[in-house]
Protein backbone atom coordinates (compact mmCIF):
# COMPACT_ATOMS: atom_id res chain seq x y z
CA UNK A 1 0.00 0.00 0.00
CA UNK A 2 0.92 3.52 -0.79
CA UNK A 3 2.56 5.53 2.39
CA UNK A 4 -0.29 8.30 3.88
CA UNK A 5 1.78 11.53 2.11
CA UNK A 6 1.72 9.69 -1.36
CA UNK A 7 -2.20 8.79 -1.02
CA UNK A 8 -2.70 12.33 -0.14
CA UNK A 9 -0.48 14.10 -3.06
CA UNK A 10 -2.01 11.73 -5.79
CA UNK A 11 -5.41 12.24 -4.67
CA UNK A 12 -7.24 14.59 -6.53
CA UNK A 13 -9.02 17.57 -4.54
CA UNK A 14 -12.35 19.18 -5.40
CA UNK A 15 -11.76 23.26 -5.44
CA UNK A 16 -12.31 24.34 -1.73
CA UNK A 17 -15.31 26.55 -3.48
CA UNK A 18 -17.00 23.51 -4.64
CA UNK A 19 -16.88 21.96 -0.95
CA UNK A 20 -18.02 24.93 0.65
CA UNK A 21 -21.08 24.89 -1.71
CA UNK A 22 -21.78 21.43 -0.86
CA UNK A 23 -21.67 21.96 2.57
CA UNK A 24 -24.11 24.80 2.27
CA UNK A 25 -21.33 27.72 2.95
CA UNK A 26 -21.93 30.64 0.83
CA UNK A 27 -19.57 32.38 -1.52
CA UNK A 28 -19.71 35.35 0.43
CA UNK A 29 -18.34 33.32 3.89
CA UNK A 30 -15.36 32.39 2.68
CA UNK A 31 -11.74 33.54 2.48
CA UNK A 32 -9.98 31.60 0.01
CA UNK A 33 -6.57 30.38 1.66
CA UNK A 34 -5.14 28.40 -1.84
CA UNK A 35 -6.98 25.92 -3.92
CA UNK A 36 -7.45 23.80 -0.34
CA UNK A 37 -8.09 25.50 2.46
CA UNK A 38 -10.56 28.66 3.34
CA UNK A 39 -11.14 30.05 6.56
CA UNK A 40 -15.27 30.34 7.30
CA UNK A 41 -16.42 34.29 8.53
CA UNK A 42 -18.63 34.58 11.27
CA UNK A 43 -21.14 35.62 8.80
CA UNK A 44 -22.27 31.95 8.47
CA UNK A 45 -22.29 31.15 12.18
CA UNK A 46 -24.91 34.11 12.35
CA UNK A 47 -26.55 32.67 8.99
CA UNK A 48 -26.98 29.66 10.58
CA UNK A 49 -28.30 30.52 14.16
CA UNK A 50 -31.98 29.94 13.02
CA UNK A 51 -30.99 26.52 11.45
CA UNK A 52 -32.29 23.29 12.73
CA UNK A 53 -29.54 21.95 14.49
CA UNK A 54 -27.61 17.95 13.36
CA UNK A 55 -26.53 15.41 15.81
CA UNK A 56 -23.25 15.27 16.79
CA UNK A 57 -20.70 12.14 17.25
CA UNK A 58 -17.73 11.96 19.12
CA UNK A 59 -15.12 9.65 18.90
CA UNK A 60 -13.30 8.38 21.34
CA UNK A 61 -10.89 5.37 22.15
CA UNK A 62 -10.28 3.07 24.64
CA UNK A 63 -6.24 3.23 26.38
CA UNK A 64 -3.73 3.79 23.73
CA UNK A 65 -0.72 2.56 22.80
CA UNK A 66 1.84 5.56 22.20
CA UNK A 67 1.46 5.61 18.65
CA UNK A 68 -2.46 5.74 19.01
CA UNK A 69 -5.45 3.75 17.65
CA UNK A 70 -6.74 5.68 14.80
CA UNK A 71 -9.39 7.76 16.44
CA UNK A 72 -8.26 10.46 13.55
CA UNK A 73 -8.67 7.65 10.73
CA UNK A 74 -12.26 6.33 12.18
CA UNK A 75 -13.82 10.02 12.81
CA UNK A 76 -12.76 10.40 8.90
CA UNK A 77 -13.73 7.34 7.74
CA UNK A 78 -17.25 7.11 9.51
CA UNK A 79 -18.10 10.70 7.77
CA UNK A 80 -17.06 9.05 4.32
CA UNK A 81 -18.98 6.08 5.21
CA UNK A 82 -21.85 7.95 6.38
CA UNK A 83 -21.40 9.74 3.08
CA UNK A 84 -21.73 6.89 1.41
CA UNK A 85 -24.99 5.70 2.92
CA UNK A 86 -26.16 9.20 1.86
CA UNK A 87 -26.21 11.38 4.92
CA UNK A 88 -25.62 14.81 4.85
CA UNK A 89 -22.50 14.65 6.91
CA UNK A 90 -19.28 17.41 7.91
CA UNK A 91 -16.40 16.37 10.22
CA UNK A 92 -14.56 18.31 12.89
CA UNK A 93 -11.26 18.13 13.71
CA UNK A 94 -8.37 19.46 15.46
CA UNK A 95 -5.29 21.44 13.90
CA UNK A 96 -2.00 19.31 14.60
CA UNK A 97 0.53 20.54 17.03
CA UNK A 98 3.98 20.46 15.43
CA UNK A 99 5.44 19.22 18.60
CA UNK A 100 4.71 15.73 17.57
CA UNK A 101 4.84 15.91 13.91
CA UNK A 102 8.57 16.59 14.23
CA UNK A 103 7.98 14.23 17.70
CA UNK A 104 6.77 10.92 18.07
CA UNK A 105 3.52 10.50 16.98
CA UNK A 106 3.68 12.26 13.84
CA UNK A 107 1.00 14.01 12.18
CA UNK A 108 -2.71 14.03 12.69
CA UNK A 109 -4.67 14.73 9.29
CA UNK A 110 -5.76 10.56 10.02
CA UNK A 111 -3.89 7.87 6.91
CA UNK A 112 -4.23 5.90 4.62
CA UNK A 113 -7.42 6.07 2.14
CA UNK A 114 -9.29 8.67 5.31
CA UNK A 115 -7.29 11.74 5.58
CA UNK A 116 -8.02 15.14 5.40
CA UNK A 117 -6.01 16.59 2.51
CA UNK A 118 -3.51 18.08 1.99
CA UNK A 119 -1.90 16.47 4.78
CA UNK A 120 0.96 18.13 4.61
CA UNK A 121 -0.54 21.43 4.57
CA UNK A 122 -2.42 20.65 7.50
CA UNK A 123 0.07 19.02 9.68
CA UNK A 124 2.26 21.99 8.88
CA UNK A 125 0.96 25.62 9.77
CA UNK A 126 -2.00 25.06 8.15
CA UNK A 127 -3.19 28.81 8.24
CA UNK A 128 -1.26 30.37 11.24
CA UNK A 129 -4.19 29.52 13.82
CA UNK A 130 -1.72 28.04 16.17
CA UNK A 131 0.75 30.59 15.91
CA UNK A 132 -1.67 33.13 16.22
CA UNK A 133 -1.81 31.41 19.68
CA UNK A 134 1.81 31.61 20.56
CA UNK A 135 1.72 35.17 19.50
CA UNK A 136 -1.19 36.83 21.72
CA UNK A 137 0.35 34.71 24.58
CA UNK A 138 3.67 35.34 24.33
CA UNK A 139 2.48 39.14 23.77
CA UNK A 140 0.60 38.35 27.30
CA UNK A 141 3.96 37.17 28.87
CA UNK A 142 5.85 40.53 27.28
CA UNK A 143 3.46 42.69 28.84
CA UNK A 144 3.13 41.40 32.31
CA UNK A 145 7.01 41.49 32.21
CA UNK A 146 7.21 45.18 30.97
CA UNK A 147 4.57 46.41 33.09
CA UNK A 148 6.35 44.44 36.35
CA UNK A 149 9.73 46.32 35.05
CA UNK A 150 8.28 50.00 34.54
CA UNK A 151 6.61 49.88 37.84
CA UNK A 152 9.49 48.68 39.75
CA UNK A 153 11.86 50.98 38.07
CA UNK A 154 9.47 54.15 38.14
CA UNK A 155 7.92 53.55 41.17
CA UNK A 156 5.90 56.61 42.80
CA UNK A 157 6.46 58.27 39.30
CA UNK A 158 4.71 55.42 37.41
CA UNK A 159 1.16 56.79 37.35
CA UNK A 160 2.13 60.09 36.97
CA UNK A 161 4.03 59.54 34.19
CA UNK A 162 2.00 57.16 32.41
CA UNK A 163 -1.58 57.83 33.12
CA UNK A 164 -1.73 54.21 34.20
CA UNK A 165 -2.97 52.68 37.87
CA UNK A 166 -0.22 50.53 39.30
CA UNK A 167 -1.32 47.03 39.28
CA UNK A 168 1.52 46.19 41.65
CA UNK A 169 2.42 42.58 40.32
CA UNK A 170 3.93 40.44 43.53
CA UNK A 171 7.17 38.94 41.03
CA UNK A 172 7.01 35.64 42.72
CA UNK A 173 3.89 34.67 41.15
CA UNK A 174 3.02 35.54 37.71
CA UNK A 175 1.85 32.33 36.18
CA UNK A 176 1.76 33.07 32.67
CA UNK A 177 4.72 31.36 31.48
CA UNK A 178 5.87 31.29 27.52
CA UNK A 179 4.94 29.38 24.72
CA UNK A 180 5.97 27.56 21.53
CA UNK A 181 4.74 24.88 19.32
CA UNK A 182 7.86 22.69 19.62
CA UNK A 183 9.05 19.77 21.77
CA UNK A 184 11.46 21.40 23.66
CA UNK A 185 12.62 20.01 27.45
CA UNK A 186 14.92 22.49 27.87
CA UNK A 187 12.32 25.40 28.35
CA UNK A 188 10.32 23.57 30.82
CA UNK A 189 12.34 25.72 33.47
CA UNK A 190 14.41 28.98 33.06
CA UNK A 191 15.57 32.49 33.97
CA UNK A 192 14.45 35.34 31.83
CA UNK A 193 15.50 38.99 32.70
CA UNK A 194 19.64 38.08 33.41
CA UNK A 195 20.85 41.54 33.59
CA UNK A 196 24.86 42.58 34.11
CA UNK A 197 25.92 43.71 37.06
CA UNK A 198 24.31 46.88 38.30
CA UNK A 199 21.67 47.13 35.12
CA UNK A 200 18.41 45.88 35.02
CA UNK A 201 17.96 46.74 31.30
CA UNK A 202 17.02 43.33 30.59
CA UNK A 203 13.89 43.43 33.16
CA UNK A 204 13.59 41.86 36.61
CA UNK A 205 15.65 38.76 36.92
CA UNK A 206 13.05 35.40 37.72
CA UNK A 207 12.22 31.88 37.21
CA UNK A 208 9.84 30.60 34.28
CA UNK A 209 9.28 28.27 31.50
CA UNK A 210 7.76 27.66 28.19
CA UNK A 211 4.70 25.62 27.10
CA UNK A 212 3.80 24.11 24.16
CA UNK A 213 1.09 26.35 22.44
CA UNK A 214 -1.71 23.90 22.52
CA UNK A 215 -1.31 23.96 26.23
CA UNK A 216 -2.21 27.61 26.18
CA UNK A 217 -5.02 28.57 27.97
CA UNK A 218 -5.59 30.89 24.98
CA UNK A 219 -5.83 27.52 23.13
CA UNK A 220 -8.59 26.17 25.28
CA UNK A 221 -9.94 30.15 25.24
CA UNK A 222 -10.46 29.58 21.27
CA UNK A 223 -11.41 26.06 21.46
CA UNK A 224 -14.59 27.14 23.97
CA UNK A 225 -15.77 30.79 22.62
CA UNK A 226 -18.88 30.63 21.03
CA UNK A 227 -17.76 33.83 19.48
CA UNK A 228 -16.35 36.80 18.81
CA UNK A 229 -17.82 38.75 21.45
CA UNK A 230 -17.25 36.10 24.16
CA UNK A 231 -13.44 35.32 22.50
CA UNK A 232 -12.92 39.15 23.30
CA UNK A 233 -14.66 38.61 26.94
CA UNK A 234 -12.70 35.09 27.90
CA UNK A 235 -9.02 36.77 26.99
CA UNK A 236 -9.91 40.12 29.09
CA UNK A 237 -10.27 37.23 32.59
CA UNK A 238 -7.09 35.66 31.53
CA UNK A 239 -5.19 35.63 34.86
CA UNK A 240 -1.56 36.29 33.99
CA UNK A 241 -0.41 37.17 37.67
CA UNK A 242 -1.31 38.25 41.25
CA UNK A 243 -0.44 41.44 43.02
CA UNK A 244 0.79 41.69 46.47
CA UNK A 245 -2.52 41.13 48.17
CA UNK A 246 -2.81 38.36 46.30
CA UNK A 247 -5.88 39.58 44.00
CA UNK A 248 -5.87 38.08 40.20
CA UNK A 249 -4.35 40.56 37.90
CA UNK A 250 -6.06 39.72 34.73
CA UNK A 251 -5.16 40.70 30.94
CA UNK A 252 -8.28 43.33 30.89
CA UNK A 253 -6.29 44.42 33.65
CA UNK A 254 -2.87 45.61 31.74
CA UNK A 255 -4.97 46.37 29.46
CA UNK A 256 -3.29 43.96 26.64
CA UNK A 257 -6.31 41.59 26.35
CA UNK A 258 -7.86 43.85 22.97
CA UNK A 259 -4.25 43.23 21.05
CA UNK A 260 -4.01 39.63 21.57
CA UNK A 261 -7.86 39.53 20.70
CA UNK A 262 -6.93 41.40 17.60
CA UNK A 263 -3.98 38.74 17.01
CA UNK A 264 -6.64 36.03 16.90
CA UNK A 265 -9.64 37.32 15.44
CA UNK A 266 -8.73 35.57 11.99
CA UNK A 267 -7.91 32.42 14.13
CA UNK A 268 -10.94 32.24 15.71
CA UNK A 269 -12.43 31.44 12.38
CA UNK A 270 -12.62 27.67 11.41
CA UNK A 271 -10.57 26.56 8.42
CA UNK A 272 -12.57 24.62 5.82
CA UNK A 273 -10.71 21.41 4.36
CA UNK A 274 -11.85 18.26 2.69
CA UNK A 275 -11.54 14.12 3.22
CA UNK A 276 -9.94 12.60 0.68
CA UNK A 277 -13.64 11.37 -0.84
CA UNK A 278 -14.93 15.40 -0.21
CA UNK A 279 -16.60 15.13 2.65
CA UNK A 280 -16.14 18.74 4.05
CA UNK A 281 -14.29 19.24 7.39
CA UNK A 282 -13.64 21.91 9.39
CA UNK A 283 -10.11 22.32 11.22
CA UNK A 284 -9.98 24.40 14.25
CA UNK A 285 -8.77 24.76 17.54
CA UNK A 286 -5.81 22.04 18.88
CA UNK A 287 -4.46 19.00 20.35
CA UNK A 288 -3.33 17.30 23.64
CA UNK A 289 -6.27 16.14 26.10
CA UNK A 290 -4.07 14.86 28.25
CA UNK A 291 -2.15 18.72 29.30
CA UNK A 292 -5.09 20.52 27.47
CA UNK A 293 -8.77 20.81 26.75
CA UNK A 294 -8.37 18.48 23.83
CA UNK A 295 -11.92 18.35 21.60
CA UNK A 296 -12.30 20.86 18.34
CA UNK A 297 -13.79 24.05 19.08
CA UNK A 298 -17.59 25.24 19.82
CA UNK A 299 -17.27 27.67 16.70
CA UNK A 300 -16.75 24.96 14.73
CA UNK A 301 -19.05 22.61 15.94
CA UNK A 302 -22.08 25.16 15.91
CA UNK A 303 -21.39 25.84 12.22
CA UNK A 304 -20.96 22.54 11.26
CA UNK A 305 -23.93 21.36 13.34
CA UNK A 306 -26.06 23.79 11.16
CA UNK A 307 -25.00 22.90 7.88
CA UNK A 308 -25.25 18.94 8.19
CA UNK A 309 -27.73 16.53 9.59
CA UNK A 310 -24.78 14.56 11.26
CA UNK A 311 -21.26 16.12 12.40
CA UNK A 312 -18.51 13.87 13.18
CA UNK A 313 -15.70 15.08 15.86
CA UNK A 314 -13.23 13.67 18.00
CA UNK A 315 -11.89 13.89 21.82
CA UNK A 316 -8.01 13.18 22.51
CA UNK A 317 -6.92 10.13 23.56
CA UNK A 318 -9.18 7.69 25.48
CA UNK A 319 -12.42 8.56 27.05
CA UNK A 320 -11.24 8.94 30.04
CA UNK A 321 -9.59 12.28 28.71
CA UNK A 322 -11.27 14.07 26.02
CA UNK A 323 -14.18 12.85 25.89
CA UNK A 324 -14.49 13.29 29.79
CA UNK A 325 -13.41 16.77 29.11
CA UNK A 326 -16.01 17.11 25.74
CA UNK A 327 -18.66 15.85 28.26
CA UNK A 328 -17.67 17.98 31.41
CA UNK A 329 -16.03 21.10 29.75
CA UNK A 330 -17.26 21.28 26.60
CA UNK A 331 -20.71 20.74 26.26
CA UNK A 332 -21.41 22.71 29.43
CA UNK A 333 -20.21 25.65 27.57
CA UNK A 334 -21.83 24.95 24.25
CA UNK A 335 -25.10 23.83 26.10
CA UNK A 336 -24.84 21.26 23.46
CA UNK A 337 -23.92 16.91 24.73
CA UNK A 338 -23.11 14.10 22.44
CA UNK A 339 -25.23 12.48 20.71
CA UNK A 340 -23.71 9.78 20.54
CA UNK A 341 -20.53 8.02 20.67
CA UNK A 342 -17.86 6.05 18.89
CA UNK A 343 -15.42 4.02 20.71
CA UNK A 344 -12.13 3.12 18.35
CA UNK A 345 -10.62 -0.02 19.81
CA UNK A 346 -7.88 -2.04 18.36
CA UNK A 347 -6.13 -5.57 18.60
CA UNK A 348 -2.74 -4.05 19.33
CA UNK A 349 -4.16 -1.51 21.74
CA UNK A 350 -5.97 -4.23 23.53
CA UNK A 351 -2.77 -6.79 23.41
CA UNK A 352 -1.02 -3.70 25.00
CA UNK A 353 -3.68 -3.23 27.93
CA UNK A 354 -2.54 -6.77 29.10
CA UNK A 355 0.51 -5.24 30.83
CA UNK A 356 2.46 -7.94 29.31
CA UNK A 357 4.20 -5.71 26.74
CA UNK A 358 6.43 -2.60 27.81
CA UNK A 359 5.70 0.32 25.26
CA UNK A 360 6.95 3.62 26.12
CA UNK A 361 6.79 6.63 23.92
CA UNK A 362 9.60 7.06 21.19
CA UNK A 363 9.69 3.51 20.89
CA UNK A 364 8.49 1.13 18.09
CA UNK A 365 5.92 -1.12 18.70
CA UNK A 366 7.01 -4.56 19.17
CA UNK A 367 6.28 -7.02 16.29
CA UNK A 368 4.90 -9.59 18.69
CA UNK A 369 2.13 -7.02 19.73
CA UNK A 370 0.61 -7.79 15.70
CA UNK A 371 0.87 -11.59 16.45
CA UNK A 372 -2.05 -13.67 17.87
CA UNK A 373 -1.96 -13.92 21.33
CA UNK A 374 -5.44 -14.27 22.71
CA UNK A 375 -4.14 -14.73 26.44
CA UNK A 376 -2.97 -10.89 26.08
CA UNK A 377 -5.88 -9.73 24.07
CA UNK A 378 -7.97 -11.60 26.44
CA UNK A 379 -6.80 -9.79 29.61
CA UNK A 380 -6.74 -6.58 27.34
CA UNK A 381 -10.16 -6.39 26.85
CA UNK A 382 -10.99 -5.39 30.22
CA UNK A 383 -9.62 -1.87 29.12
CA UNK A 384 -12.63 -1.96 26.14
CA UNK A 385 -15.36 -2.99 28.58
CA UNK A 386 -14.26 -0.13 30.79
CA UNK A 387 -14.57 2.57 28.06
CA UNK A 388 -17.88 0.98 27.21
CA UNK A 389 -19.45 1.48 30.58
CA UNK A 390 -17.63 4.73 30.84
CA UNK A 391 -19.60 6.15 28.02
CA UNK A 392 -22.83 4.82 29.29
CA UNK A 393 -22.17 6.85 32.47
CA UNK A 394 -22.66 9.89 30.71
CA UNK A 395 -26.14 8.53 28.99
CA UNK A 396 -24.81 8.38 25.85
CA UNK A 397 -25.44 5.82 23.21
CA UNK A 398 -22.19 3.64 22.18
CA UNK A 399 -20.82 2.16 19.00
CA UNK A 400 -17.51 0.25 19.26
CA UNK A 401 -15.54 0.79 15.94
CA UNK A 402 -12.69 -1.92 15.53
CA UNK A 403 -10.29 -0.47 13.89
CA UNK A 404 -8.32 -2.80 11.50
CA UNK A 405 -4.33 -3.17 10.70
CA UNK A 406 -3.18 -5.06 7.77
CA UNK A 407 -1.28 -7.50 10.34
CA UNK A 408 -5.00 -8.32 12.18
CA UNK A 409 -6.10 -11.46 12.17
CA UNK A 410 -10.04 -12.33 11.51
CA UNK A 411 -9.88 -15.30 14.14
CA UNK A 412 -9.26 -12.39 16.76
CA UNK A 413 -11.35 -9.86 15.32
CA UNK A 414 -14.00 -12.00 15.02
CA UNK A 415 -13.81 -13.39 18.98
CA UNK A 416 -13.68 -9.47 19.84
CA UNK A 417 -16.59 -8.17 18.18
CA UNK A 418 -18.44 -10.98 19.69
CA UNK A 419 -17.57 -10.13 22.99
CA UNK A 420 -18.54 -6.38 22.40
CA UNK A 421 -22.24 -8.07 21.12
CA UNK A 422 -22.24 -10.24 24.64
CA UNK A 423 -22.02 -6.60 26.34
CA UNK A 424 -25.10 -6.26 24.51
CA UNK A 425 -23.11 -2.82 22.47
CA UNK A 426 -23.09 -2.02 18.95
CA UNK A 427 -20.25 -2.94 17.49
CA UNK A 428 -18.56 -3.01 13.42
CA UNK A 429 -15.14 -4.11 12.04
CA UNK A 430 -13.70 -0.19 10.28
CA UNK A 431 -11.68 -0.88 7.41
CA UNK A 432 -11.63 2.90 6.53
CA UNK A 433 -7.45 3.33 6.54
CA UNK A 434 -7.22 0.60 3.92
CA UNK A 435 -10.75 1.18 2.15
CA UNK A 436 -11.77 4.19 2.83
CA UNK A 437 -16.04 5.30 3.01
CA UNK A 438 -16.10 1.92 1.58
CA UNK A 439 -14.73 0.62 4.46
CA UNK A 440 -16.83 2.56 7.07
CA UNK A 441 -19.81 1.71 5.62
CA UNK A 442 -20.96 -0.78 8.55
CA UNK A 443 -19.51 1.70 10.99
CA UNK A 444 -22.00 4.35 9.64
CA UNK A 445 -25.15 1.69 9.68
CA UNK A 446 -24.58 1.38 13.36
CA UNK A 447 -24.01 4.87 14.49
CA UNK A 448 -27.12 5.85 12.49
CA UNK A 449 -28.75 3.43 14.38
CA UNK A 450 -26.82 4.65 17.68
CA UNK A 451 -28.47 7.94 16.63
CA UNK A 452 -31.74 6.91 16.14
CA UNK A 453 -31.74 6.23 20.71
CA UNK A 454 -32.45 8.67 23.21
CA UNK A 455 -29.72 10.24 24.64
CA UNK A 456 -29.83 10.80 28.44
CA UNK A 457 -27.16 12.73 29.15
CA UNK A 458 -25.59 13.62 32.28
CA UNK A 459 -22.54 15.29 33.62
CA UNK A 460 -20.04 13.27 35.85
CA UNK A 461 -20.14 15.83 38.61
CA UNK A 462 -22.15 18.78 39.57
CA UNK A 463 -19.73 21.77 39.01
CA UNK A 464 -21.55 23.78 42.65
CA UNK A 465 -19.92 21.11 44.53
CA UNK A 466 -16.51 21.91 46.40
CA UNK A 467 -13.31 21.50 44.35
CA UNK A 468 -12.21 18.55 46.43
CA UNK A 469 -15.56 16.70 45.31
CA UNK A 470 -15.05 17.37 42.10
CA UNK A 471 -11.49 15.83 42.46
CA UNK A 472 -12.62 13.06 44.43
CA UNK A 473 -15.42 12.55 41.46
CA UNK A 474 -13.03 12.68 38.72
CA UNK A 475 -10.99 9.82 40.72
CA UNK A 476 -13.46 7.59 41.90
CA UNK A 477 -16.21 7.55 39.52
CA UNK A 478 -14.21 8.78 36.10
CA UNK A 479 -11.26 6.98 36.74
CA UNK A 480 -12.15 4.07 39.04
CA UNK A 481 -9.80 5.02 41.86
CA UNK A 482 -9.51 5.31 45.33
CA UNK A 483 -9.19 8.81 46.41
CA UNK A 484 -6.79 11.51 45.96
CA UNK A 485 -3.81 12.35 47.22
CA UNK A 486 -3.48 16.60 48.00
CA UNK A 487 0.05 18.21 47.95
CA UNK A 488 0.69 21.03 50.30
CA UNK A 489 0.46 22.95 47.08
CA UNK A 490 -2.56 21.77 45.82
CA UNK A 491 -4.50 22.31 49.03
CA UNK A 492 -3.24 26.10 49.23
CA UNK A 493 -4.69 26.40 45.54
CA UNK A 494 -7.71 25.46 46.51
CA UNK A 495 -8.42 27.43 49.57
CA UNK A 496 -7.64 30.71 47.45
CA UNK A 497 -9.49 29.47 44.47
CA UNK A 498 -12.17 29.00 46.64
CA UNK A 499 -11.76 32.31 48.59
CA UNK A 500 -11.69 34.46 45.00
CA UNK A 501 -14.43 32.82 44.21
CA UNK A 502 -13.75 30.35 41.59
CA UNK A 503 -15.09 26.71 43.21
CA UNK A 504 -17.77 26.69 40.89
CA UNK A 505 -16.01 26.08 37.44
CA UNK A 506 -15.27 22.67 36.24
CA UNK A 507 -11.70 21.03 36.74
CA UNK A 508 -9.63 20.19 33.47
CA UNK A 509 -7.59 17.35 34.86
CA UNK A 510 -3.42 16.74 33.02
CA UNK A 511 -2.76 13.19 33.65
CA UNK A 512 -1.00 10.24 31.66
CA UNK A 513 -2.84 9.07 28.35
CA UNK A 514 -1.22 5.83 28.82
CA UNK A 515 -3.40 4.78 31.59
CA UNK A 516 -6.94 4.92 33.12
CA UNK A 517 -5.21 5.94 36.10
CA UNK A 518 -2.08 8.52 36.69
CA UNK A 519 0.06 6.36 36.54
CA UNK A 520 1.16 5.10 32.70
CA UNK A 521 2.72 1.91 33.98
CA UNK A 522 -1.04 1.16 35.31
CA UNK A 523 -2.92 -1.05 32.17
CA UNK A 524 -6.08 -2.76 32.00
CA UNK A 525 -8.63 -1.30 34.32
CA UNK A 526 -6.25 -0.22 37.25
CA UNK A 527 -8.12 -0.07 40.87
CA UNK A 528 -7.36 0.75 44.50
CA UNK A 529 -5.04 4.05 42.93
CA UNK A 530 -4.85 7.19 44.51
CA UNK A 531 -3.84 10.29 42.18
CA UNK A 532 -1.38 12.59 43.80
CA UNK A 533 -3.06 15.97 43.05
CA UNK A 534 0.32 18.53 42.64
CA UNK A 535 -1.01 21.97 42.01
CA UNK A 536 -4.36 23.73 40.29
CA UNK A 537 -4.12 26.71 38.16
CA UNK A 538 -6.96 29.04 37.33
CA UNK A 539 -8.16 29.39 34.10
CA UNK A 540 -10.96 32.02 34.43
CA UNK A 541 -11.20 32.94 30.22
CA UNK A 542 -10.73 28.95 29.26
CA UNK A 543 -13.61 28.90 32.51
CA UNK A 544 -12.13 25.60 34.02
CA UNK A 545 -9.59 24.88 36.61
CA UNK A 546 -6.72 23.09 35.70
CA UNK A 547 -5.19 20.11 37.87
CA UNK A 548 -1.62 19.04 37.23
CA UNK A 549 -1.36 15.19 38.58
CA UNK A 550 1.41 12.63 38.92
CA UNK A 551 4.31 13.33 36.72
CA UNK A 552 2.71 14.66 33.81
CA UNK A 553 4.73 17.79 31.91
CA UNK A 554 3.37 20.51 29.60
CA UNK A 555 6.37 20.61 27.25
CA UNK A 556 7.23 17.68 25.69
CA UNK A 557 10.59 16.37 25.28
CA UNK A 558 12.68 14.99 21.40
CA UNK A 559 13.17 11.90 21.93
CA UNK A 560 16.62 10.71 20.67
CA UNK A 561 15.24 9.53 17.30
CA UNK A 562 12.33 12.20 16.70
CA UNK A 563 10.21 12.45 13.14
CA UNK A 564 12.01 15.12 12.02
CA UNK A 565 14.54 13.75 11.05
CA UNK A 566 12.84 11.97 8.16
CA UNK A 567 11.06 15.47 6.90
CA UNK A 568 12.74 16.94 3.81
CA UNK A 569 11.49 18.61 0.96
CA UNK A 570 12.57 17.25 -3.19
CA UNK A 571 13.98 19.80 -5.79
CA UNK A 572 10.26 20.68 -6.77
CA UNK A 573 9.65 22.30 -3.27
CA UNK A 574 7.47 18.80 -2.44
CA UNK A 575 7.41 18.12 1.13
CA UNK A 576 8.63 14.34 1.54
CA UNK A 577 8.78 12.02 4.77
CA UNK A 578 6.19 13.65 6.87
CA UNK A 579 4.61 10.15 7.36
CA UNK A 580 7.25 8.03 7.90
Amino acid sequence: MKSDLAISQQTPLQPINAIAERAGILPSELVPQGSAKAKVKFAALQRLTEHKQGKLVVVTAITPTPLGEGKTVTTIGLAQGLAQVGTNVMACIRQPSMGPVFGVKGGAAGGGYSQVAPMEELNLHLTGDIHAVAAAHNLAAAAIDARLFHEQKQGDNFAAKTGLTPVNIDANRIVWRRSVDINDRTLRRITIGINNPGSSANGIERESGFDITAASELMAVLALASDLTDLRLRIGKVVLAYNTAGEPITAEDIQVAGAMAAILRDAAQPTLMQTLEGVPTLVHAGPFANIAHGNSSIIADKMALGLADVVVTEGGFGSDMGFEKACNIKARAAGKAPDAAVVVATLRGLKANSGVYDLRPGQSLPAAIFAPDQAALTAGFANLKWHIDNVKRYGIPVVVALNRFPQDSDEELNWLQAQVEALGAQVAISEAFGKGGAGAVALAHKVNEALSQPSQFQYLYDCQQPIEHKLLSMVESGYGGAGIELSAQAKADIAQLTQLGFAHLPVCMAKSPLSISHDPALKGVPTGFTVPINELKLCAGAGFIYVLTGNVMTMPGLSDKPGYLSVDIDADGNIIGLDD
